[in-house]
């Protein structure tokens, strides 16, 4: 009898990726459908409906689910929801399409169809009401409001049948755990509480603090890495994952830390995209979601702790996964290691703040990162990706001046 959380919504996990003989016959009915391109925040949204991720959703969200979640956090049927998942088309397109019709759901890249959808509704939304609401804000430097503000102008609402996971098994291989497979891993390890650290970013000293606390708390922590899209400049899934994988093998007490991904894009919703992040990592199987600062934030849009006070707003039942709340972390050279605003009394000239963003700016003018910074393996992986990059600039260069 397993002893993890339970999904979301209290039941059992519930995936919409068809198999087998329903796979087949879903996919040759997909192909004489009207398509439909989707984004790639709405594939990343489809493939998660599909592995469970999502639970207990089964397609995108009506008018009343939109409106509630961007209002109050819950969907019309109470759920608690902290952020629309939506599909958008332009208007030309939606007028071709009846309420009551079925759909095919094409990744506007590939074109691959990844899912079929009966429209149950269509309707327009205020999207700058949903940035207010969701992100705070309506600056359209602000990313994720841009993906909003740039979204067709009409809704689709309605039940989804999956039929791919869009390469992401192929290109990650176990590194793309299912929630399913995460859980099943937990229990053959014999954990019951799991610590999830979400990133988007290789591991530097502090998260490496962040992980070994939780560690100390729980029976294990899975390292969560986004696989989805990123902002311009932020470093490469693949490399990241490697950077980890050495971080762990070198510093970590084996069967304490496994490491994962998910096929989300980033939102940079700041608080709400923590509880977010809360939501699915309960249906992976995880107790705790660490929350560190400025959780899921981008430029100085959030406080650096409102990811930490939003969890004090919502309804105690809204989540079994509760948050690890963990003050900002530093190397303290009089203290000579990691410490937090908790633990060290020294003075801010002794502290070295450490941020994803001042790694990649070094690393991108070819400095050294010093191990206050970084352990010295994960800078030797992180160094050799950004030496490829100044090589290809050097090509470009070359290539221009001999014109």
């Amino acid at each position: 009898m397993s002893t993890l959380v339970k999904p979301h919504g209290g039941g059992d996990l519930k995936p919409l990726l068809l198999e087998g003989d329903a796979l087949a016959a879903e996919q040759a009915r997909a192909a004489g459908l009207t398509k439909i391109n989707v984004s790639s925040r709405e594939a990343g949204d489809i493939i998660m409906m599909g592995i469970g991720g999502f639970t207990p959703l089964d397609g995108f969200m009506t008018h009343a689910d939109w409106e509630g979640v961007c209002d109050g956090m819950k969907m019309a049927s109470g759920l608690f929801w902290p952020i629309p998942i939506t599909l958008s088309t332009d208007e030309v397109a939606a007028n071709g399409i009846s309420e009551g019709d079925d759909i095919a759901l094409a990744d506007s890249e590939s074109g691959e169809i990844l899912a079929t959808m009966t429209v149950t509704e269509k309707y327009g939304i205020d999207k700058k009401h949903e940035c207010m609401m969701v992100y705070k804000t309506t600056d359209d430097e602000h990313p994720g409001v841009k993906m909003v503000m740039d979204q067709g102008d009409v809704n689709l609402a309605g039940p989804i049948k999956v039929l791919s996971q869009g390469g992401f098994p192929e290109q990650y291989g176990e590194q793309f755990m299912t929630p399913a497979e995460t859980r099943a891993e937990y229990d053959k390890r014999g954990w019951s509480t799991i610590a999830a650290f979400q990133t988007r970013n290789p591991m530097h000293r502090s998260h490496e603090y962040l992980a070994k606390i939780a560690v100390e708390i729980c029976d294990g922590v899975m390292v969560h890495s986004l696989l989805g899209k990123l902002k311009p400049g932020d470093i490469p899934a693949d490399v990241r994952s490697e950077a980890i994988q050495v971080l762990i093998d070198n510093y970590f007490v084996k069967n304490t830390v496994i490491q994962a991904g998910y096929p989300l894009d980033m939102r940079y919703a700041g608080p709400r995209e923590a509880l977010l992040h809360a939501l699915f990592r309960q249906n992976y199987g995880c107790s705790h979601l660490i929350v560190g600062r400025d959780h899921a934030g981008v430029g100085d849009y959030y406080g650096p702790f409102d990811a930490h006070h939003i969890f004090d707003e919502i309804p105690s039942d809204a989540l079994e996964t509760e948050p690890l709340k963990i003050d900002w972390t530093f190397w303290c050279n009089k203290c000579g290691g990691m410490g937090s605003m908790k633990t060290c009394p020294h003075e801010a000239g002794d502290r070295v703040l450490l941020s994803g963003t001042k790694v990649r700016k070094m690393l991108s003018e070819g400095e050294d990162l010093p191990a206050t910074f970084s352990r010295p393996e994960v800078a030797k992986v992180l160094q050799a990706y950004y030496a490829t990059l100044t090589e290809k600039v050097e090509i470009k260069m070359s290539g221009h001046s001999a014109k």
